[in-house]
């Protein structure tokens, strides 16, 4: 349609038939404005390999590209030394042993700082922390109960934490599968062995702390006997009860026991004072039975004046001396008085 070869005034632009185009004709009603069509050049690979100098010439001549040499070992390069860079050098913290294994056997451990080992998968570092963990055993103030048979047949609810560190980290990561759990499992073995030696009364009162020293060296040596490589450094009771059901009456037991113990620790504190006082009174008859011998009639005489003086010193007396005479004596009169408010 826009050649318009089929109107009456022939193709439009055509030099023959009066179009509009070079001829000089008249415009052709039919047809319509030629279309500006876009050129098609073809890649310029000049200009590309222009661009590549102009960047080469930026970075020294060597980068981005060589002659000859395509882009992807570019990649290769910086993919390898990214890979060295993040699995050879290690970080080791202050708390922290790094243990190196080669092609997964064990190589050698590191101390904390930056380290140096071969890319991976040749060699790999497994870092393990030395601080002390804890282990806790049995809900204590819970619902979940921890019950252990003590040594004259009785049933405790115990609570406790074990405490722990890393010492052979060589030892603690291909000895054991799960240092965890096989802690936990010893320190439950033990205690049941070191309760089952000691009574009720010892396991809730003044035996506790026995018991996490047992606890703890029995611990010890099992874990050495396995090739555990850590260090036990400590176990402590939290809660040391009977089973809940039987709470109420050990607790009314333990009060009777209480009372029981202070009257008796009353009583010995009443039998010293006594004794106290007879260990007195003893001395004192040593002291006049000395002097007694030394003078006796003196002494006699001396403690019957004492003896009366502590007598008479208690009643109510009248002392008459006139020889010979016979005084009126008003009796009532001389007779004490009552109290006021006293009956007589």
């Amino acid at each position: 349609m826009n050649e318009n070869k089929g109107g009456p005034w022939g193709p439009s632009g055509g030099g023959d038939g009066g179009g509009d185009g070079d001829g000089g004709g008249p415009r052709s009603p039919w047809s319509q404005p030629p279309r500006k069509r876009r050129p098609v050049v073809a890649p310029n690979l000049g200009s590309i390999d222009d661009f590549l100098k102009r960047s080469r010439e930026r970075f020294g001549g060597r980068f981005p590209y060589q002659e000859g040499k395509p882009y992807w070992l570019y990649g290769i390069g910086v993919f390898l030394l990214l890979w060295i860079v993040f699995t050879s050098f290690h970080r080791v913290g202050p708390q922290e042993q790094g243990v190196v294994t080669l092609f997964g056997k064990y190589s050698r451990t590191v101390g904390s700082g930056v380290n140096f080992t071969l890319p991976s998968p040749i060699e790999s570092m497994e870092k393990v922390d030395n601080q002390i963990r804890s282990i806790d055993i049995g809900a204590s103030g819970g619902s979940q109960e921890n019950l252990i048979l003590t040594g004259d047949e009785n049933i405790i609810d115990l609570a406790y934490t074990v405490r722990w560190r890393v010492r052979d980290p060589q030892l603690y990561l291909f000895s054991v599968q799960d240092p965890q759990a096989t802690i936990q499992q010893v320190a439950e073995s033990a205690m049941r062995a070191a309760v089952a030696t000691v009574t009720l009364d010892e396991a809730i009162g003044a035996g506790r702390g026995e018991i996490e020293g047992r606890v703890q060296l029995l611990m010890q040596q099992v874990l050495d006997r396995y090739g555990a490589g850590v260090q036990i450094e400590g176990v402590a009771i939290r809660q040391s009860d009977p089973p809940g059901k039987v709470n109420d009456a050990f607790k009314a037991v333990t009060a009777a026991q209480q009372d029981a113990q202070s009257s008796v620790n009353e009583a010995r504190g009443y039998a010293q004072q006594v004794t106290a006082h007879a260990q007195g009174e003893a001395a004192a008859f040593d002291k006049v039975y000395a002097q007694y011998k030394l003078a006796p009639e003196v002494t006699r005489r001396r403690m019957y004046y004492e003896t009366m003086e502590r007598v008479l010193s208690k009643v109510d007396k009248t002392i008459v001396e006139a020889p010979g005479v016979v005084p009126y004596l008003p009796l009532p009169e001389a007779r004490p008085r009552p109290p006021q408010g006293e009956q007589r």
